[in-house]
């Protein structure tokens, strides 16, 4: 029976260490297209847009860091500590903008602040045609929208951090005589300090990795140089090469999010202590709800609102067969993206609980790093590989059966799908080990004892058990592939559109009233876990 259950537990170890390579592989060969030397194309690169490319890269990364610490972090104090009219509402109603994806609410406000938008037009018939209203498409614009599509990640950590200290080690502060403001600062800003920083370096990756957003601004970054080195100039190493550039960028801020995790745990915890808040005067009160009522408004009521005016305007014209084609693509690829991650989830974290050695804990750390690879990135690590392994499969096929043939696997739904995997099985994997830490380890030793084997175990005892995180799991990576824009740009096949394909299209042209009605239909989709995570923030 032991030796039963030792080759049991090596299948799982074997499963593991297989998606774990399936997640390195993309990695690994996008550092390695330095091996090649770099041709006419990538000198060209590097003579005349990498300058560019670094720095737009640096002042984006900058920006908007600063952006979400200012934006995230003071309302998250006000909700958390402070008790204004309205307050209720907006600790939960600031977490909406999660739902808009940034390069929705790119075009939107595109649409809205341009030269030719109901705003600025509105701006020069009251102040006169030569007056100055501010330029839209440029540097400062592009980091508004990715702090205002962002900030909830920061948001959302600071505030649980600053509910966890309470008011009690404020008061201490004060006691031993620091003002209000001096007590925020050397007090409950550093111990929150892990929480904020994580969630800047969340929000710095999903910028980093942001490719439709910075499209509509015309600003040129890693991301959207992959994109015209791979489609424009057909040139895939230099792509990679590029790519791997942006890693590096992403690399750095995954290290960081993962060294501050870590000291996450020192935060103090006050059960109860955020029902004792600081009541403001009721200037400052009114103040606070102006605010919050301004970046709602800006963020998500606004931005929601125009795409409902356009929406409706070409809901006769736009909602046809092609539309309909759209839909249904988006919902295959998440369905079945969702269901093969969410098992490959179930198998990660059944593999550590039989047999949680190094290789195993290694192996679950290499495939829970795919999320943080920019869509980008993955589409061209992904692609090299598929047409290597392409290469290998006509030739045998042509030894075998002298039958000769373009390609197998390339340009497939498989291979989309197979980003999607490498991509959010991260996701994925959080909710299903949550569920696995909540069984308790006496029901699989008493199943064991009984004569029960591995499989038996998960499927008649740990499933029933585990149904909610799958289900949680499978609704998260269910929308984050609707939303995905760049690997589904690169990698779909010829004539498979989606949603997010369709508004990149509408949007590169201009037509931002043909780009509302899939913009709705995703953010009425993101709004299913943003509802999630406000009912589990609000458990705290």
């Amino acid at each position: 029976m032991s030796a039963w259950l030792n080759v049991n537990v090596q299948y799982w170890r074997v499963a593991s260490l297989v998606l774990a390579t399936m997640i390195a592989i993309p990695i690994v060969v996008v550092f390695s297209a330095w091996l090649t030397p770099a041709d006419d194309v990538w000198q060209h690169l590097a003579r005349t847009i990498l300058p560019e490319l670094v720095r737009n890269t640096l002042v984006l990364v900058l920006g908007v860091c600063a952006g979400v610490l200012l934006l995230g972090v003071g309302l998250a104090w006000l909700t958390a500590m402070c008790e204004f009219p309205g307050r209720k509402i907006f600790e939960w109603a600031l977490m909406l903008p999660l739902a808009v994806p940034a390069y929705v609410l790119a075009f939107v406000l595109v649409g809205l602040l341009d030269f030719s938008g109901p705003v600025a037009s509105a701006w020069r018939e009251v102040f006169g045609r030569q007056a100055w209203f501010p330029e839209v498409r440029s540097t400062w614009g592009v980091i508004t929208v990715m702090v205002l599509a962002f900030y909830p990640y920061v948001y959302m950590l600071a505030r649980t951090a600053f509910q966890n200290q309470g008011r009690s080690l404020l008061d201490s502060g004060r006691v031993l005589g620091l003002g209000p403001w001096s007590a925020f600062f050397h007090v409950a800003l550093p111990m929150a300090r892990p929480a904020i920083a994580a969630g800047a370096a969340l929000a710095v990756m999903e910028a980093l990795a942001d490719f439709g957003a910075v499209s509509v601004f015309n600003y040129d970054t890693f991301t959207t140089a992959i994109y015209k080195s791979w489609l424009g100039l057909f040139n895939l190493n230099a792509a990679a090469q590029l790519a791997s550039l942006l890693l590096l960028f992403v690399l750095v801020a995954v290290f960081s999010e993962r060294r501050l995790r870590k000291r996450a745990r020192f935060d103090a915890q006050h059960k109860g202590a955020h029902k004792d808040r600081f009541c403001l005067g009721k200037g400052h009160a009114w103040m606070a709800t102006g605010v919050a009522s301004l970046v709602l408004a800006i963020a998500f009521i606004i931005p929601v609102g125009q795409l409902i005016v356009w929406a409706a305007s070409v809901i006769v014209e736009d909602l046809d067969a092609r539309y309909l084609g759209f839909f249904f693509n988006t919902i295959f690829l998440g369905a079945s993206s969702a269901l093969l991650v969410a098992l490959g989830a179930l198998v990660l974290a059944y593999s550590y609980r039989l047999r949680p050695d190094m290789l195993t804990k290694v192996a679950v750390r290499i495939s829970t790093v795919g999320y943080a690879l920019p869509g980008s990135v993955l589409a061209v690590g992904i692609m090299l590989s598929i047409v290597w392994l392409d290469e290998q499969l006509i030739l045998a096929v042509q030894s075998l059966f002298g039958v000769e043939i373009q390609q197998i696997l390339a340009g497939t739904v498989l291979v989309l799908i197979l980003a999607y995997i490498v991509r959010f099985l991260a996701v994925a994997y959080g909710p299903v080990d949550a569920a696995f830490e909540r069984i308790r380890p006496s029901i699989l030793q008493a199943a064991r004892s009984l004569g029960c084997s591995n499989w038996q175990i998960l499927w008649r005892v740990s499933m029933p058990m585990l149904r909610g995180g799958i289900l949680s799991a499978m609704l998260l990576v269910f929308v984050e592939v609707m939303k995905e824009m760049p690997a589904t740009l690169l990698l779909r096949p010829f004539g498979w559109d989606t949603l997010a394909t369709r508004i990149f299209e509408m949007t590169s042209e201009g037509q931002w009233q043909h780009a509302a009605l899939p913009a709705v239909t995703l953010i009425l989709v993101g709004l299913v876990p943003v509802v999630m995570l406000v009912r589990r923030s609000s458990e705290h």
